[in-house]
């Protein structure tokens, strides 16, 4: 069973103030997910996680995990924005991005953002838009299939990310003549996943690539950047990534390659899903029943407050506040309320009976929840609160409104006033 950091009398409590839906996060429980996998590389000089903004851009939640050390993975330059707002410049921000417009460069640069480059291209690019930087970072892509035994992990070779080989070799030589002088090497080949040999696995890969850059270039190789990629076990029998053993892993894959190479690289990592993905929940209460063909229960969310159900057909495990040892007796498909019929939160899903006015809640919407929402239907984004470690709760965002929806509006008169 999924448990949650709150009970019904206390979601009550909280629904009293602040209506439902909302994305509720648990601030005890993404410190304690920082400080773990602080510790899992704590033996390893210069490491730093850098959170991934996209997984979940609020700025209480940022400065959250600034507190515990972490720096920022940015990829756009209002992501950029949210970064300097909490306090990361310099070494803080990692930029990660692709297809970069010139404003973003530039902004990056003002900022004295760590830059990961996606592509050879952006070479000329960023010197002509903000300028090479002494330190720098190429990203990776082997081509191919990525396996970890038996299991084919990702297809790097269809992604759009990243640089080969020999881009790699003569991109670092390029750089140096343009004035770099340090450089690091990122790469991301699996999505999602608690295969505690992923880490280590991509940890060699890239050690082994920093090892050949500097005896092909004669670079100075600072760090690997093993970004994003362990994922969190979003069904209850799906087991959880092992942060001690990846860290061990990596470690050994470091004893292994850089030391006997006489080098010293310090690691970083992008982590999104993993960091606040468990730590969130998206809270909703069922507004309607319907049978037909199937039973339904429609909830006040839609999916433009959770998309991931819809655009991937993604589990997410749902509880019924009250009702969380009751029979699973009832088989619903759980909707919301868009003029789209992938709009569904769970199909044919076993739960307890749903009345209505029963607070049903979404679980692991930490990462990748509200920050993909979006206002199809003219649905407007929920309000987000924090959850504080004595029990008190946070409004970090209040909901949209209507006047919101029509702001950007211009050029006519009409009375857009409900």
């Amino acid at each position: 069973m999924k448990k949650l950091p709150y009970t019904l009398e206390q979601m009550r409590a909280i629904v009293r103030e602040y209506p439902t839906p909302f994305h509720i996060y648990d601030e005890a429980a993404i410190r304690q997910r920082a400080r773990a996998l602080k510790a899992a590389f704590a033996w390893n000089e210069g490491f730093k996680e850098y959170y991934a903004v996209k997984a979940c851009p609020n700025p209480a939640i940022l400065d959250i995990l600034r507190q515990e050390g972490c720096g920022m993975d940015c990829s756009s330059f209002t992501e950029l924005v949210l970064a300097k707002a909490v306090g990361c410049v310099g070494g803080g921000i990692m930029f990660s991005s692709n297809a970069t417009p010139a404003e973003d460069f530039l902004y990056a640069r003002r900022l004295d953002a760590i830059i990961n480059l996606d592509d050879y291209t952006h070479i000329r690019f960023l010197q002509e838009n903000g300028g090479i930087p002494r330190t720098i970072c190429l990203r990776y892509n082997p081509g191919g299939e990525f396996r970890l035994g038996n299991a084919i992990m990702g297809n790097p070779g269809e992604a759009k990310y990243g640089m080969t080989k020999e881009q790699i070799f003569q991109g670092v030589k390029d750089l140096m003549a343009l004035g770099a002088e340090r450089f690091g090497l990122h790469a991301f080949l699996a999505s999602n996943t608690t295969d505690n040999s992923y880490y280590p696995k991509l940890a060699e890969e890239l050690f082994e690539l920093a090892r050949e850059t500097r005896d092909r270039t004669g670079a100075r190789m600072e760090f690997v950047n093993l970004s994003g990629g362990i994922g969190i076990p979003y069904r209850p029998e799906e087991p959880e990534a092992d942060l001690q053993s990846i860290g061990q892993g990596v470690r050994e894959a470091y004893d292994r390659v850089v030391r006997p190479a006489g080098m010293k690289l310090s690691i970083k990592t992008e982590l999104g899903r993993y960091m606040t993905g468990p730590c969130g929940s998206l809270v909703t209460t069922a507004l309607h029943r319907k049978d037909t063909y199937r039973q339904y229960i429609g909830l006040d969310a839609c999916a433009a407050n959770l998309m991931r159900p819809a655009m991937y057909n993604a589990y997410h495990h749902i509880t019924v506040l009250g009702k969380e040892d009751w029979p699973k007796d009832q088989v619903y498909d759980v909707t919301g309320g868009l003029c789209e019929n992938n709009d569904k939160f769970a199909i044919q899903r076993p739960l307890p009976k749903i009345e209505m006015g029963d607070l049903v809640c979404i679980h692991d919407t930490g990462a990748h929840g509200f920050s993909m929402g979006y206002n199809y239907n003219g649905k407007l984004r929920s309000k987000e609160l924090l959850l504080k470690p004595n029990g008190t709760v946070q409004l970090i965002r209040r909901a949209e409104t209507p006047e919101d929806y029509f702001a950007t509006l211009e050029g006519f008169g009409y009375d857009l006033k409900p």
